[in-house]
């Protein structure tokens, strides 16, 4: 690794995915050189078209599936589709881009001798039987279930981490990522805060599903990329895994009635059947998180951060590409 100067060569695998696209932005504006790989299966190029140009951002289509050949000094490993409707389109190649993804990027992790953060999830908890979760928590996972590519692969993920950083020495970072939400979301990811209020905007019924007394915790994207960031930097006898997340913990219909007063929408709510293996509660225990992380909380409260995204669909729908 580089030593002669604060600046890094960092890779950012699902770069162009909404929360890693957020994650360039960042590290750029630190004054460092980012590598974005995205296969576009999720990610888009307008989440950023806004860097190209940019002396330092470079912008690379790639499957992690695949092995990777570059120098970097440190790798966010983001790449995977992380809405139920993307990862179950095709679930085999969902549990290869988890697993083989993680196997290729620790490989070339070793290689080049690079600290590397895996993004894993709170879907590793499956459907917990203890509330709020804490990292000792094992999880509850349907291993065959409709969700288990998704989930599984995860879990699969962040076992070869810990087993490059027993077998290799290698420098591993492991967060698990509770709901996160903000602008660049996908239009049609069918994930409960973009399904809200695209639906509230075009004034379309609001779905709930079940009795809409299932709840999640909601972090804007700006506090989760700042504690990310704040991981990546913590020393080696920090691997985690780490929950980051809002605590706050709001059922769907809090939700989906906050959405319809902040869009002035004239939307009605609809029921539909709850999905297979959807966990009825979520909201993650951040007491590691604030002690590791140099105190790091998250700041933006759900209306704030509701009334960005608002904003950002709003836009997005007025443009006549929208789709």
């Amino acid at each position: 690794m580089r030593q002669y100067n604060a600046s890094k060569r960092i890779l950012v695998t699902g770069g162009a995915g909404f929360l890693g696209s957020h994650l360039c932005d960042r590290l750029l504006e630190q004054g460092h050189d980012v590598l974005c790989v995205d296969n576009f299966f999720t990610g888009t190029k307008r989440n950023v078209e806004h860097l190209h140009g940019h002396p330092r951002f470079e912008l690379m289509r790639h499957d992690v599936t695949f092995p990777l050949y570059v120098e970097v000094d440190e790798i966010f490993n983001l790449a995977c589709p992380a809405s139920p409707i993307h990862y179950q389109h095709d679930p085999v190649q969902t549990t290869k881009t988890s697993v083989h993804g993680a196997i290729n990027m620790l490989g070339l992790a070793k290689r080049v001798r690079a600290k590397i953060l895996q993004a894993s999830t709170s879907e590793v908890y499956g459907d917990p039987e203890i509330h709020p979760q804490v990292e000792e928590y094992w999880g509850r996972v349907n291993p065959i279930g409709i969700r288990s590519c998704y989930d599984e692969g995860k879990r699969c993920a962040e076992t070869l981490f810990f087993d490059y950083h027993r077998q290799h020495k290698l420098r591993i970072k492991v967060v698990r990522i509770f709901n996160t939400y903000g602008p660049r979301m996908h239009l049609n990811d069918g994930r409960v805060v973009s399904n809200f209020i695209v639906q509230a905007l075009k004034g379309q019924d609001i779905t709930i599903y079940g009795d809409g007394q299932q709840t999640r915790s909601f972090c804007y994207v700006d506090d989760l990329v700042d504690a990310m960031l704040r991981m990546m930097n913590t020393g080696d006898e920090v691997p985690g895994p780490i929950n980051i997340g809002n605590p706050g913990e709001f059922s769907m219909l809090d939700l989906a009635n906050k959405v319809i007063e902040l869009t002035g929408s004239k939307s009605k709510l609809v029921r539909m059947p709850l999905p297979a293996d959807d966990p009825k509660q979520r909201r993650p225990d951040i007491t590691v998180a604030q002690k590791e992380l140099g105190g790091w909380t998250p700041h933006t409260q759900l209306d704030e951060g509701l009334k960005k995204t608002i904003a950002y669909f709003d836009k997005l729908l007025s443009a006549p590409s929208a789709t």
